[in-house]
């Protein structure tokens, strides 16, 4: 046990090392793939739900004080003060931020677009299956739409472009979606039977498999995945789990038990599912983020050479202790945003999705299997 024990805090003092070595490639520098191609949810969304007429207010970000760290403090989109996890990790590879949202962009530049950095797919709400999100938000891009619509503009690329198909081979497909189906479900009747809580878990990695092939189909070898966090941490989770008039299960980080043992039984069942394919889809290469783990290692240690993370629980933007009511312009906002792990009820600071980001890029196997994505662009295709 001893041994154990130092193992782990060997790993964590390296982590630690690492992620203060990590810095973006570099806007200035060519970038380390041709494009990036993000599919998601909020997470990872930088502006799609914008464009989505029937989308509630609640499932938007285009109002302050969402991006009040971004230059002119002008809201983007973006679930984030700041930049968040597609626009970080998209700078470790040595774009600017992430590409632009699909839905910004007119017609006529959607393909030349494909090739001068790739587009974010992402829709806030969305989950791995289609059901996911429109009963809460009216509107959302499901990740069968975002797919589609990807095959759709690679297949008029390939037509257009014979170089095409090998700069798609050689781009980063990155994904972080699944909250949201974990999320609804943990609020459902169904969440207390064990046997039909099996099956949707099995049906949401079933859906992941066959939205990771048809993009393979389209063309794309090289995956970054981020399973889904702790979401029984988020502010709103919490405040059911210690709500005065029924309060629920709790776990040791004061956290909704529930939500976060679907977060726990998925991250096993994604990897199985990443490893299987890999075996069985001819040079498919991908890098996989616990990012249970990676909480769980915030949590434990808030506080490390890399980041100092002083609040854990409340929400900066929000009233009340768990950021009720929402985040909008008339919200409070907490002055030291790099010291909070959550921005709203359900979404991280920009200081916490960074530690996140530089994780999946240099993490040396603590929480990144089988490959970070430093290796996962670099490496060649036979």
């Amino acid at each position: 046990m001893a041994g154990r024990v130092g193992a782990l805090a060997a790993g964590a003092a390296l982590l630690v090392v690492l992620l203060e070595l990590a810095e973006p490639h570099g806007a200035s520098a060519k970038p380390l793939v041709p494009a990036v191609f993000v599919f998601g949810d909020s997470l990872v969304d930088v502006g799609n739900n914008n464009h989505l007429p029937k989308c509630n207010a609640s499932c938007k970000a285009n109002y302050p004080r969402y991006g009040v760290d971004r230059p002119r403090h002008s809201p983007t989109g973006r679930f984030s003060n700041g930049f968040n996890l597609a626009d970080q990790l998209a700078q470790m590879l040595g774009f600017p931020e992430s590409p632009p949202p699909l839905l910004s962009l007119p017609k006529s530049r959607l393909v030349p677009q494909m090739s001068r950095g790739g587009i974010n797919f992402a829709s806030g709400g969305a989950g791995l299956l289609d059901r996911t999100g429109p009963r809460v938000c009216g509107e959302v891009l499901s990740m069968t739409a975002q797919v589609g619509n990807f095959t759709d503009l690679a297949r008029q690329w390939k037509r257009e472009d014979r170089t095409a198909a090998d700069l798609i081979s050689k781009s980063l497909f990155f994904i972080s979606v699944g909250s949201n189906d974990l999320f609804e479900y943990s609020d459902s009747p169904q969440a207390h039977d064990r046997n039909d809580t099996q099956l949707f878990l099995q049906d949401l990695v079933a859906s992941y498999t066959s939205h990771i092939k048809d993009l393979y189909a389209a063309g794309a070898k090289k995956f970054s995945v981020v399973s889904p966090s702790l979401v029984g941490c988020c502010p709103s989770q919490r405040a059911l789990a210690h709500d005065p008039k029924g309060p629920k299960d709790a776990d040791k980080y004061g956290c909704l038990g529930a939500a976060n043992n679907l977060s726990r039984q998925l991250y096993p069942m994604v990897a199985s599912m990443l490893q299987d394919l890999s075996l069985e889809l001819s040079c498919m290469n991908y890098s996989l983020g616990d990012a249970v783990g990676m909480a769980e290692f915030v949590f434990r240690s808030p506080n490390t050479a890399a980041y100092n993370f002083t609040e854990l629980e409340k929400a900066c933007c929000g009233r009340g202790y768990f950021g009720e009511g929402g985040c909008n312009p008339r919200a409070p906002l907490c002055q030291n945003r790099t010291g909070y792990v959550f921005w709203d009820g359900y979404h991280p600071t920009e200081a916490a999705s960074a530690v996140t980001a530089k994780e999946l890029f240099v993490d040396t196997g603590l929480f990144v299997h089988p490959i970070n994505v430093q290796q996962l662009v670099a490496a060649s295709q036979p």
